[in-house]
């Protein structure tokens, strides 16, 4: 428990003393530059997520999916300008956690934002497991529980063998997913140009419900497509020039995808009725067929196999990693911190988190695990942004990014309205998630104590 007591006392440093480590030279390589940085976000932010989305947003909204897309974009550029404050102005900090540990300077407050994202991580890796399921019975009929749960098994095979992720990695699978979203874009463009589709569409909303209640439930949906920028909060110490292209790379990033996704909307629009898009397992293969350019289906639908398995072979490796981590910080169980002899990966956090993983894909369907996801990430982003405001206090003398105040403010309240728009299920099953992590962490403080005692 040395690890825990450190983390502890860490939590007690004054501010200006955290301000003076971070000045420190790092250990680690600055190997990342601008470009790669922006193409590290955009990775993260653009792929799979709207491979499967789009379907259950056009349900939610109707034809006007750009709509929710773009309100979407504009909540989550809110949180990122504080996470370009944060990050720029401690360049060594390690993400929401840190950046609560450093604010609050309570450990339990750092536990739970940190074991927020490791379930945000595992929930959002079962809803990537029913969109494969999707797409893979386009082709090949199946029970769906059956292939979620083969595939997360052979992710975490995959997991297991130690998978070597680079920069260079992220830059061909960020091509390949991008690279079926601009096809989907430009088919569509080219059926429009012929006279086919049909645009009116794309400002209809659903009927019975007002526009401004269907645009926020859809908006609640379309948010999970943009969450991954909070991810490169990770790097930081491996940027180069960190304080002057972090901006640039994050809100570069989002922009990007923001643009990509408010044409996928409009496309998606043009091309499929609401009802056609909701029903399809697939909804951008879908798309692409109903263009009618002969497109093969099976080389979209690989793309599309491919977008959704790297996101979520990405995210189980991101949770089994922070399990492992909070673990040899003595955070959670030791367990978690056993590794292969040979592999030297950690196959119990690998094993535990892919299990729970499929034990998620059994409670709820793909837009129910996004919101899942969105509602335990939207906590740890209420908390980046309250750090914000409370380390303002801290100066340091570098120059670093700042937001004006107005923007964590703004973005503290679209979290909490976004909060509120979450259903009794979706809060019972984040709840039990939670839940299970604080058993978890005091368990792990009992044990602590009593071999302190017997020691």
């Amino acid at each position: 428990m040395e690890k825990s007591q450190n983390l502890i006392r860490a939590g007690n440093v004054h501010q200006s003393e955290a301000a003076e480590q971070d000045q420190r030279e790092s250990k680690l390589k600055k190997a990342i530059s601008g470009k790669l940085l922006f193409l590290f976000i955009l990775g993260d932010v653009l792929g799979a997520g709207i491979y499967a989305l789009v379907g259950v947003i056009a349900g939610e909204v109707g034809g006007a999916i750009w709509v929710p897309m773009l309100i979407a974009l504009l909540l989550a550029l809110l949180t990122a300008s504080s996470y370009a404050e944060l990050v720029t102005k401690y360049p060594r900090a390690g993400g929401a956690a840190v950046f609560a540990e450093r604010a609050y300077r309570k450990p339990m407050i750092s536990f739970l934002v940190g074991y927020a994202m490791l379930a945000a991580g595992v929930t959002s890796a079962a809803g990537l497991s029913i969109a494969f399921a999707g797409y893979f019975t386009s082709f090949l009929p199946g029970s769906q529980l059956l292939i979620t749960t083969v595939f997360l098994i052979v992710v975490a095979f995959l997991n297991a063998r130690g998978i070597k992720e680079s920069v260079r990695s992220n830059v061909v699978m960020t091509v390949i997913e991008v690279s079926g979203l601009i096809l989907v874009i430009v088919l569509v463009a080219l059926m429009l140009g012929a006279g086919d589709g049909d645009i009116s569409r794309v400002n209809d909303f659903r009927q019975g419900v007002s526009a401004p209640v269907a645009i926020l439930g859809a908006a609640l949906i379309a948010y999970y497509s943009f969450v991954g920028f909070e991810v490169s909060a990770n790097v930081a110490e491996e940027v180069r020039n960190v304080r002057k292209v972090y901006p640039r790379a994050l809100f570069g990033a989002l922009l990007t995808a923001g643009v990509v996704y408010v044409l996928i909307g409009l496309a998606s629009s043009i091309t499929l009725s609401p009802e056609a898009l909701q029903s399809s397992d697939g909804p951008l293969l879908a798309v692409v067929k109903e263009t009618g350019f002969g497109i093969p289906p099976w080389l979209f639908g690989i793309i599309a196999l491919i977008a959704v398995a790297n996101g979520a072979l990405l995210t189980m490796i991101m949770a089994s990693r922070l399990a492992y981590g909070m673990a040899e910080e003595g955070l959670l169980p030791s367990v978690f911190g056993r590794v292969l002899p040979n592999r030297r990966t950690p196959w119990v956090a690998i094993a535990v988190t892919t299990a729970v993983a499929i034990a998620l894909t059994f409670t709820g369907g793909l837009a129910a695990l996004a919101e899942t996801v969105v509602l335990l990430l939207l906590f740890v982003f209420v908390s980046t942004n309250v750090a914000v405001l409370v380390l303002r206090k801290d100066r340091i003398e570098e120059k670093h990014f700042k937001a004006p105040t107005i923007v964590p403010v703004l973005a503290i309240i679209s979290c909490l309205v976004l909060l509120t728009q979450q259903d009794g299920a979706v809060w019972l099953r984040a709840g039990i998630l939670m839940a299970v992590g604080v058993g978890l962490y005091f368990l792990t403080r009992i044990r602590g104590g009593a071999a302190r005692q017997r020691s």
